[in-house]
């Protein structure tokens, strides 16, 4: 797994997409705290809360070479051949990305920093914030790794990623256009952004992380056995 990582995480800084990705997050992100600064602020939330949007639009240009790539320049044969359980390969993949897409947020450390010098500041929201904010990109990360594990072009892997990133944040949405408990039941229970935005309020609760790792479990999953699949064939 530990080779993969390496290969990945190189990969994303050989090509534009890692640093397009970087950059994205760290101009939203220094955005979001000078407008939170300028507006006299101090809570590092008001800097996450802004991040999911942002996040549903980049994780697909962040996940979409991860197997698409492999299958397009042929050399997916080569890793399903070799001497590596196909849980490694799509583990290594999946950390490369999360370790690229959590590279950013290191600079919330520095505003929170900031913050504390003008005022005291919960830490524990400020972990629980990074926690929501990792675990919430995980699983989209997972979604995104799984449908470029389905193509080899990586424009239909960014596409479907986004549809399934969009889906998942417009159907909260629902519970206002329907008096059906039971709808709306699901739909909260299922709801990414509701889920996220608790975390932004310091709330850690234990469903929540179950949930989102619940998924990542999923869906990686889901694709070990398309690259099974494929060594079969």
């Amino acid at each position: 797994m530990s080779a993969i990582f390496k290969r990945e995480f190189k990969a994303y800084f050989t090509s534009p997409v890692g640093y397009i990705v970087l950059a994205a997050f760290a101009f939203f992100l220094g955005l979001a705290f000078c407008i939170a600064y300028a507006n006299g602020s101090a809570e590092i939330d008001a800097v996450f809360s802004l991040m999911s949007s942002i996040i549903i639009f980049a994780i697909p240009i962040l996940t979409m070479r991860l197997m698409s790539e492999d299958r397009r320049l042929k050399v997916d044969q080569a890793l399903l051949t070799a001497p590596v359980r196909l849980s490694g390969i799509v583990m290594g993949k999946f950390f490369a990305a999360l370790a690229v897409f959590a590279l950013p947020f290191a600079l919330t450390l520095i505003f929170q920093l900031i913050f504390a010098l003008h005022v005291s500041v919960d830490w524990m929201i400020f972990i629980g914030n990074l926690l929501g904010v990792l675990l919430f990109g995980g699983a989209l990360i997972a979604i995104g790794l799984f449908i470029s594990s389905l193509t080899e072009s990586q424009a239909v892997a960014a596409l479907g990623s986004l549809a399934i990133s969009l889906l998942l944040s417009l159907i909260d949405l629902l519970p206002s256009m329907t008096t059906n408990t039971i709808v709306q039941t699901v739909v909260n229970w299922i709801s990414f952004n509701g889920r996220y935005q608790a975390f932004v309020t310091g709330v850690v609760d234990l469903s929540n992380i179950i949930f989102f790792l619940s998924l990542i479990g999923i869906f990686l999953f889901l694709a070990v056995r398309v690259l099974e699949k494929k060594r079969w064939a």
